[in-house]
């Protein structure tokens, strides 16, 4: 028992320090190098210089932005795959975030993108899109009182490519606003800006707050229904409390970063590896493997093939796509064997 608590701290600390060095890799990284030492120089001392400009006006809230965007997806993934005791779960597979993506083209083709307080009303679209989604794809899964993980994958999936479909044809409708309805569909962080990050930073959080709170509860639920039913759970409830919670961090994603596919499912499956399958732990460390890694796929993608740059949902894909495919070779595998 002892052993398992020092790995988990060491997993854990190594984690932080990873993050940290991946912030600071990317903010030193670009068509502009900016070293450590001057990095330390401009945050301690607020700078007057080109480079000052280029870190805290550019390239810090977009690394910023990463980070938060990274950890809501990777604990949205975790906590779904927990829910539906599925490992090929996430909010990309179950359409989440192509309802969100709905939602923001939606608020931009009809003009109702305005700005009341410092937010977007994409971002409420977007919201809106990801839980209507959501249900309606749980809905389609759910017959004669269960649910059947095949068909909650599959009705994800075809709800995906058609409403992948309908952001195809609004796009043809309206030229004019095709280059904002790509931002939205394939992912960028390129316009960043810190209104963005803490405007994200004030949704994401406290949701993750949210369900970290019920990691507890989770770990009973994926022992079934019936037996978290018998220990006192309300299990009708817990489920509309984290799924719409996880929808509200995949629309506050989508609405500042577009869609950003198979980070939630590749994060909570590479803890589990590590660590197992205690939620207590898979959802805090998921959502620091998530801000890694989107982190490091929006530095690859933007010096990749600089002066232009790949978009972060193009590059979390090409992570991801291979990543899934093992997922499904192995769970066919495994029932094989």
């Amino acid at each position: 028992m002892g052993k398992v608590k020092n790995r988990n701290w060491l997993v854990f600390v190594f984690l932080i320090a990873s993050l940290i060095l991946t912030l600071i890799f990317a903010a030193s990284t670009g068509a502009v190098k900016i070293s450590t030492a001057e990095i330390i120089e401009i945050l301690a001392k607020d700078a007057d210089t080109v480079n000052a400009s280029i870190l805290m006006d550019i390239r810090l809230p977009r690394v910023l932005l990463a980070a938060v965007l990274g950890a809501g997806l990777a604990a949205v993934g975790g906590v779904m795959q927990a829910i539906f005791k599925n490992p090929l779960v996430d909010s990309y597979t179950l359409g989440m975030s192509s309802g969100a993506a709905l939602g923001a083209v939606i608020s931009i083709i009809t003009g109702l993108n305005a700005r009341i307080l410092g937010m977007e009303t994409t971002g409420v679209f977007a919201f809106i899109g990801a839980v209507l989604t959501l249900f309606f794809v749980y809905s389609l899964a759910y017959t004669r009182s269960r649910m059947s993980i095949n068909s909650l994958l599959l009705a994800g999936v075809a709800v995906s490519y058609f409403l992948a479909s309908v952001i195809s044809f609004l796009m043809m409708l309206n030229h004019d606003k095709i280059e904002h309805i790509v931002f939205w569909t394939m992912g960028s962080l390129s316009m960043a800006t810190w209104n963005e990050f803490f405007i994200s930073a004030a949704l994401i959080i406290p949701s993750l707050a949210v369900l970290m709170y019920y990691t507890r509860e989770l770990n009973i639920l994926t022992m079934g229904e019936d037996a978290a039913h018998h220990l006192g759970i309300n299990t009708f409830a817990l489920k509309n409390v984290l799924l719409i919670t996880c929808a509200l961090v995949v629309g506050s994603v989508v609405s500042t970063g577009g869609t950003i596919a198979f980070l939630g499912l590749v994060a909570p499956h590479i803890i589990r590896l590590i660590i197992g399958s205690d939620n207590k732990r898979v959802i805090p460390y998921s959502a620091l493997l998530g801000s890694i890694l989107l982190v490091l796929a929006d530095t690859v993608g933007r010096v990749l093939i600089q002066p232009a740059e790949i978009p972060v949902g193009v590059m979390t894909s090409i992570m991801g796509g291979p990543f899934f495919i093992f997922l499904l070779r192995s769970q066919k595998a495994g029932r094989q064997g």
